[in-house]
């Protein structure tokens, strides 16, 4: 078989199409918070379109409601509890040492 031909070849592999993370009836709002939630991650960061696996449109009115949800108190900025669990723990042994 010569090169010319290869590329019309179709691969044997066979994928499976993933679902949409966001339905057609999901609406995309700073108090669907079950919705929102799955957006973001550990440390309290919007996750990327490309790890999201949302359009252009879908991405930004994620991000919107997530800012929004934010400022109204819903959503933590960041989310580093096991930072100021480590924090707590240095100062109690510090203060514990200087007594």
């Amino acid at each position: 078989m010569d090169k010319s031909n290869r590329f019309f070849l179709k691969s044997k592999r066979s994928f499976r199409r993933r679902l949409p993370p966001i339905q057609s009836g999901d609406r995309i709002d700073y108090k669907n918070m079950s919705l929102i939630s799955r957006f973001i991650s550990e440390q309290g960061k919007i996750l990327s379109r490309r790890v999201n696996r949302l359009t252009l449109k879908q991405q930004r009115l994620i991000t919107i409601a997530i800012k929004q949800a934010r400022i109204l108190s819903l959503l933590p900025f960041l989310n580093n509890e096991k930072q100021f669990q480590k924090n707590d723990l240095t100062t109690r042994t510090i203060t514990s040492l200087k007594k």
